[in-house]
């Protein structure tokens, strides 16, 4: 879907959501909202960015394209799109949402509890609690989340932010993550088998956080660990795809997966298959020298593994983070 598309959607839903407001109910439906999918509809849009191309890689079954950008002010914004061969968007929804499969590919989640459910819009509350490398203490999350179907094309709007909650209390350990946006588009696309079925999966990711990691440090870690993290997360997902051709009985957040707030779009706009037509900008050079970071924003918070060897400029990184984080975590 051209970038353009995605103005062109962003009024439509617009029109939508105003046409769905008597649909609204009380409790947790005002946790996520429709602005939170506005906004998640301008950062596809993207016209305020000129993002920076990360990678572009793929495998027989997954393709995967990554870009940043750094805003004026607050942490930096991280899209990628993914395409799953062989995958419907139902199940990469499932996946996704799937809080009790995901410690089997994401041993950084180490505690996930339900904290509320609206079970008439599938609005969900979570508590995570992530664990990080030796200099960065623990980071939890307060997570609100929500999903809208557009039409009858399957296509999934998979919204997730930070959210308070006063009915949690805040602790001094693990540091809670408040300024924390997730979210992603999930749609059928053609294979690139050539055969003009809707066989594959695109998943197209929106991420930023403030865990109080220095962005150079966030982006030096991202950019050279990303596909890696990339590849364990396809792993997973074929993992998730296996176990559920085994009748794997599905999650509480699985189930609620399946609960989506219906948006009805004009079935005019284009869904061809071509390239995010993103403004784009590259930087050379071989940056990291010595420090093999593997970090990746895979729709919840980021996830860091840090495999060091023995560079001057690894040692000088960390010492300098080491200092930083002492002061600030």
């Amino acid at each position: 879907m051209l970038i353009s598309d995605y103005s062109i959607l962003a009024n439509q839903l617009i029109i939508s959501i105003h046409m769905c407001s008597s649909l609204n109910l009380e409790g947790t439906d005002d946790v996520v909202t429709e602005k939170d999918l506005e906004y998640l509809l301008h950062l596809l849009d993207g016209k305020d960015a000129v993002w920076q191309s990360m990678i572009e890689r793929s495998t027989s079954n997954m393709a995967c394209q990554a870009w940043h950008y750094e805003p004026e002010s607050g942490p930096v914004v991280y899209r990628s799109r993914t395409v799953f061969e062989d995958a419907t968007p139902e199940l990469v929804r499932d996946f996704f949402w799937d809080d009790e499969f995901r410690p089997k590919w994401d041993p950084m989640l180490t505690y996930v509890k339900i904290l509320e459910e609206c079970p008439r819009t599938g609005t969900m509350i979570v508590n995570w609690i992530k664990k990080f490398p030796f200099f960065c203490s623990d980071r939890e999350y307060v997570i609100g989340r929500r999903i809208w179907e557009a039409g009858t094309g399957k296509t999934y709007y998979c919204v997730t932010k930070g959210v308070q909650y006063p009915g949690l209390r805040r602790r001094d350990k693990p540091r809670r993550v408040d300024r924390y946006f997730s979210s992603w588009v999930i749609r059928p696309v053609q294979s690139r088998k050539g055969d003009g079925v809707l066989s594959s999966c695109e998943v197209i990711l929106l991420h930023s956080e403030d865990m109080g990691i220095p962005r150079d440090v966030a982006k030096l870690g991202v950019r050279h660990g990303m596909w890696g993290t990339v590849k364990k997360l396809h792993g997973g997902f074929r993992a998730y795809q296996s176990a559920r051709k085994q009748d794997m009985s599905l999650s509480r957040c699985a189930l609620m997966a399946t609960i989506a707030t219906k948006i009805f779009l004009d079935d005019s706009v284009p869904k061809d298959q071509k390239k995010e037509d993103v403004t784009t900008t590259t930087r050379g050079g071989n940056v990291g020298g010595g420090v093999d970071w593997r970090w990746v924003a895979v729709g919840g918070a980021v996830a860091v593994v840090f495999g060091l060897r023995t560079g001057t400029l690894g040692k000088v990184l960390l010492a300098g983070a080491g200092q930083r984080f002492g002061r600030r975590r």
